[in-house]
């Protein structure tokens, strides 16, 4: 349940952002609003996959998808049944970084949708049933994976990028090892992660400071004070340079293509978004998707972006072409990066990448649940709320000299690492 009207419409986004500490020491951002019956609530938890020990990827991804198979009184049936009698939406995931959740309910149910939030984060049943009918979801979809160009072409990509690292591995685990992995292991990685310490929360709706404290309370105060996360070492894009293939028959060649970024705090960063936004993150105007989709005509899209894990900013892109053709898409593609190193943007690209990034900015903010995800982000990244008003002034300011600079900063000197998952020819 996804409320689509726009909750506020203002000059200013952060002024409307409470940030509240509860009686048990809970901090949330809170934008009220009364304009839709509606109350969306996110959260994180830092430490996700990466926090998976290495013999045992996946089980973050598994925690986070049985949190809501029974809790409680109720078995996973029950449970299931109790949020869609009262059009509650609750769900768990997990990244590389972070196991994060959601609520989305009617304000009228609001007792009840954190009642069962409580039960699902603190009481998840976990029952051995349970959790073999969820592991055997996730093999039959590593199984599928294992023949997806797209999947394969990721996971050299990441194993090369990142060898001996906890990013190196599947945030859902392995054929290998996913059935190894039993109800003790989830009970113990939850009790390691599942703390009040780095938990970030951000909500929308109609709801006050006073009522959303206790319920907060209620809802996380029973969660340990301190987490156990081990220490996840900083770490660049390895094997620049590298071409890896990984042959599969079949008549196109699935590509990625990466190599270090700088972080959200770096002063180039937002040089280095408008620089990305040009060169190939701007789809349909980047420079690749014209170098190499328009004027050749060898693929249908390619692009790239900024990736900015806890412990690794990185640039990624991807493209997909014919295999005898591969060769020379990864050759246009690396002479695109080198040009622009060279030469930066023109005047007319500046301008409309600045406009289309100021402008789209207002789509992040058009549903309560995407708001409330931005304030979870906001505080996970370390900013304040007022960056939510000086985000579009950064991007504005960036002027031709930030941009080049941004651009060598990104590119360098355009070597990029490259996995290719095909037959290809030239590479």
């Amino acid at each position: 349940m996804t409320a689509h009207a726009p909750i506020v419409t203002i000059a200013s986004r952060a002024e409307h952002v409470q940030r509240i500490t509860t009686p048990a020491g809970l901090e949330a951002w809170l934008v009220e609003s009364h304009a839709v019956p509606l109350v969306a609530l996110e959260f994180a938890i830092r430490g996700g996959a990466s926090q998976d020990p290495c013999e045992k990827p996946g089980l973050a991804t598994l925690l986070a998808s049985t949190l809501d198979e029974g809790a409680g009184p109720y078995d996973a049936r029950g449970f299931h049944r109790a949020i869609d009698d009262l059009a509650i939406h609750i769900g768990f995931g997990a990244d590389r970084d972070a196991i994060s959740g959601h609520l989305q309910t009617l304000s009228r149910n609001v007792d009840k949708a954190f009642g069962l939030l409580k039960l699902a984060l603190n009481d998840a049943r976990l029952e051995a049933g349970d959790v073999a009918r969820v592991r055997s979801q996730l093999a039959a979809e590593l199984k599928r994976d294992a023949n997806d160009p797209d999947s394969m072409a990721s996971k050299a990509f990441r194993e090369a990028a990142f060898p001996n690292h906890p990013y190196g591995r599947s945030v859902r685990g392995d054929l290998a090892s996913i059935d190894t992995l039993s109800r003790e292991d989830l009970i113990a990685l939850r009790e390691r992660l599942f703390a009040r310490r780095d938990l970030k929360i951000g909500v929308v709706g109609a709801i006050d400071a006073t009522r959303l404290s206790e319920l907060l309370d209620a809802t996380f105060g029973g969660l340990a004070l301190q987490n156990d996360l081990a220490p996840v070492p900083e770490i660049a894009v390895a094997n620049v340079g590298m071409r890896e293939i990984v042959d599969l028959d079949v008549p196109q060649s699935t590509i990625r293509f990466g190599r270090p970024s700088i972080t959200k705090h770096d002063p180039d960063y937002y040089a280095v978004v408008v620089a990305n936004h040009i060169l190939g993150g701007g789809t349909f105007t980047s420079r690749l998707f014209r170098e190499v989709r328009e004027k050749r005509g060898m693929a249908y899209s390619v692009y790239s972006h900024l990736n900015e894990y806890d412990h690794c900013p990185m640039l990624i892109g991807a493209a997909a072409t014919k295999n005898e053709r591969a060769g020379e898409a990864i050759g246009v593609i690396q002479e695109e990066f080198r040009n622009f190193v060279a030469g930066g943007p023109t005047e007319d690209e500046l301008d409309k990448a600045k406009k289309f990034l100021t402008g789209s900015y207002a789509l992040r903010f058009d549903t309560s649940t995407k708001i409330a995800s931005q304030l979870v982000n906001l505080q996970l990244d370390g900013f304040e709320p007022s960056f939510l008003d000086e985000r579009n002034g950064k991007i504005a300011a960036v002027t031709m000299e930030d941009c080049q600079r941004g651009a060598k900063r990104l590119l360098g000197d355009g070597d990029l690492l490259v996995t290719v998952v095909g037959k290809p020819a030239g590479v």
